[in-house]
C-alpha cells in the first residue's frame, strides 16, 4: 500500500469499527466515569505499567473533556464496546510515525468480566486490520510486561512477534512487532 498524506491519514470522526465480539468508536465524555475507575484500579494500573490515578474525578473530567476537544495528532484512540454496547475498555495507536511508516498500540481491558473470553484478541485483531487496511503504515509495535503472560498469548495469537527485552522505570518489558507483510501472508491463509 502506498503511503498517504497526513489529510489522507487522519480518519473519520464518529467511525465505527466491527470485530466478531467488539466494535472500536470515537471516545465520549460519557466514558469518563468508567475510565477514571479503571485508572484508579491499582490492579489494572499495575497491568498497564502506570501510576495509579490520585486525582479527584471532576479535575479528571476537566481533562478528559480538554483532550476529547484537543485530540493528539499522532494518537488515534477508540472506546471498546462489546456486541451488545457494554464499553470495556479502549485501545489506541500512537506515536504515529508515518516516516518510518510505525506506530504503537495499546490495549486495556478495563471490565475484568471480559477478560479470558476472547475480545482482547478480537480488539488487536480488528485494531491491526483497520491500520493495515486504512493506512500507510508497515509496522505496528507495543510493549507489555514481562510476566503478563496472558497479554503476550493474545498478541502472538494475533501475529505479533517478540523482538526485544527492555528495563524502564526497574520494570522489564517483552517488544513485540508486527509487520504489514506478515499480516498479509496471515490474511491470505484465512
Amino acid at each position: 500500500m502506498k503511503n498517504r498524506s497526513r489529510s489522507q491519514f487522519k480518519t473519520v470522526k464518529d467511525s465505527v469499527i466491527s470485530g466478531s465480539k467488539i466494535r472500536l468508536r470515537d471516545k465520549k465524555l460519557a466514558d469518563a466515569p468508567d475510565d477514571y475507575n479503571w485508572q484508579t484500579n491499582p490492579e489494572l494500573a499495575q497491568l498497564d505499567a502506570v501510576p495509579r490515578l490520585t486525582i479527584t474525578l471532576p479535575q479528571y473530567l476537566s481533562e478528559y473533556a480538554s483532550v476529547l476537544r484537543n485530540p493528539f495528532p499522532a494518537r488515534r484512540l477508540f472506546a471498546i464496546e462489546a456486541q451488545d454496547g457494554k464499553y470495556i475498555g479502549n485501545c489506541v495507536y500512537y506515536g504515529i510515525n508515518e516516516t518510518k511508516g510505525e506506530a504503537e498500540l495499546g490495549i486495556m481491558i478495563g471490565e475484568c468480566d471480559y477478560w479470558d473470553k476472547g475480545y482482547g484478541t478480537d480488539v488487536v485483531t480488528t485494531l491491526v486490520s483497520y491500520i493495515f487496511r486504512q493506512t500507510g503504515l508497515n509496522r505496528i509495535y507495543l510493549k507489555t510486561l514481562d510476566d503478563n503472560f496472558r497479554a503476550q498469548k493474545c498478541f502472538e495469537r494475533c501475529g505479533f512477534s517478540p523482538y526485544r527485552h527492555m528495563v524502564r522505570d526497574g520494570l522489564r518489558f517483552v517488544l513485540m512487532e508486527l509487520h504489514r507483510k506478515q499480516w498479509q501472508e496471515r490474511q491470505a491463509e484465512t
